[in-house]
């Protein structure tokens, strides 16, 4: 049976003659794309094989994808931050049999007996048409840094599933996607295949580039429709470079938005559409929200629809042909559950007819017994005009196991003076929250530290 890959539905498409794909080094039109390759190697060397496909470079990483689709039997996709040391259990449980890369990989003996093919060169013409056009299973990892990564499998279908190729440009302009996102991570490969599939370019980042290099270049691009974490967008806030870009539409997914940070972005581009979209690796895009407001109408649960959610021991489960297929390597059971639902691990809340997210269930701080998730004395924090982001922490205690610590950065030129600062931000927290959730200490730092992933690193006690 015939499959449409990404190379298929892009030469069925008619429109990608003025189309391009953009990196920080590097600019390619699809139509060139299309009638060549970047890869070391002849495309009837991969046809059938389980390939691992680990880059330094995104851009390399994205004509890679383009070009195994339908191709490779699995696609093994390396996020940049997995740890060396765990390259020979991938390929075990893989079965990989083939490693695609634009660089040398350490530990030469675990790669005894694999193939293996270079990526990233410029491109030169190829073979004119391929008859092979097979499903290919996507396997997505977890990043790996306390333990060995996960294994999480989809297919196109269940990637594109929630795409709409339906784009139309802003009047007067060519539709041009960007993204702060990793397209070797679930919320990134979603931008990649809406910019790829839809009918516009797509601008990528660089994980060398800094927030202002990368700003200037989606600025020097025309930009239109611009994706990221919360995380991302504030500390894009936070460049004296966010006065280049003036997108149409700004989207937000993979950590919690609160009101805060949605006001901001309304208030910066006054005339773009503002969206944040809930995702998960293993149960897909669920819904997007367009309101403006934080959390999620609770109409949206228990309708018959392309997507079925549920609230379930508080938190959200959900149904739908854009969740992942299984785990390929059997070692974390079944995806879902016996009824079908996906246990997303996000613990919500209903208050006056809307869902609003908490905090992640392995993420919560138990002070004296009682709960306390992250996010949501974050999300406190955030409402103070004077706060650009903020981190809440666990720290240890002898009597209660652990208090609650915040990490807060200002805003550029706030001139409230600390301790004054400090005690507005406590009348605020006390305003909203119990006792066990108001921060104990609180610091004024420089920077909070973003994972690749573009979410904020967090310690547990």
């Amino acid at each position: 049976m015939e499959h449409n890959s990404i190379r298929d539905r892009l030469n069925g498409s008619g429109n990608v003659s003025s189309r391009y794909l953009s990196g920080s080094k590097s600019q390619i039109a699809i139509d060139a794309l299309l009638q060549g390759t970047s890869l070391g190697c002849g495309f009837k060397e991969l046809v059938g094989k389980s390939i691992l496909l680990t880059t330094h470079n995104q851009f390399a990483a994205a004509l890679a994808l383009i070009e195994l689709d339908g191709i490779a039997k699995r696609l093994i996709i390396c996020p940049p931050d997995i740890q060396p040391g765990h390259f020979p259990l991938v390929i075990a449980k893989g079965g990989v049999d083939a490693i695609v890369s634009d660089h040398e990989l350490d530990g030469q003996r675990a790669f005894d007996g694999i193939l293996r093919v270079s990526c990233g060169h410029p491109i030169v013409p190829s073979e004119p048409s391929r008859s092979v056009s097979r499903e290919t299973e996507w396997v997505l990892l977890t990043s790996g840094t306390t333990g060995a990564p996960k294994m999480i499998a989809h297919t196109l279908a269940s990637l594109t599933a929630p795409i709409s190729v339906k784009q139309p440009a802003p009047l007067g302009s060519a539709l041009v996607w960007g993204t702060f996102y990793d397209i070797r991570r679930y919320g990134g490969l979603q931008i990649f295949l809406r910019g790829i599939l839809g009918t516009g370019s797509l601008v990528l980042p660089d994980t060398a580039e800094s927030v202002g290099d990368h700003l200037i270049r989606l600025g020097a691009s025309g930009v239109t429709h611009l994706t990221g974490t919360p995380s991302h967008w504030r500390r894009a806030l936070m460049s004296p470079y966010i006065n280049r870009i003036s997108p149409r539409y700004v989207r937000l997914s993979g950590e919690i938005a609160d009101q805060a940070i949605l006001n901001t972005l309304h208030s910066v581009f006054p005339e773009a559409s503002i969206c944040h979209a809930f995702a998960s690796t293993e149960a897909g895009v669920a819904f997007e929200v367009n309101d403006g407001l934080a959390g999620f109408p609770a109409s949206l649960l228990g309708t018959q629809g392309e997507v079925e959610m549920k609230v379930e021991n508080d938190t959200l489960r959900i149904k739908s042909n854009r969740n992942a297929l299984c785990y390929p390597d059997g070692g974390h059971g079944p995806l879902a559950g016996a009824d079908g639902f996906v246990d997303t691990g996000d613990v919500v809340e209903l208050r006056d007819g809307r869902y609003y997210f908490l905090g992640r269930v392995n993420g919560v701080i138990n002070v004296g017994g009682m709960k306390v998730y992250p996010e949501e004395v974050e999300a406190v924090i955030n409402c103070h005009p004077a706060v650009r982001m903020s981190m809440v922490r666990p720290r240890k205690n002898s009597i209660t196991g652990a208090l609650v610590s915040a990490d807060i950065v200002l805003k550029e030129g706030s001139d409230a003076a600390g301790i004054e600062l400090k005690g507005e931000i406590l009348e605020l927290c006390r305003k909203s929250l119990p006792p066990h959730k108001i921060p104990a200490t609180i610091r004024l730092v420089q920077a909070l530290e973003v994972a690749a992933a573009g979410k904020l690193v967090r310690s547990h006690a």
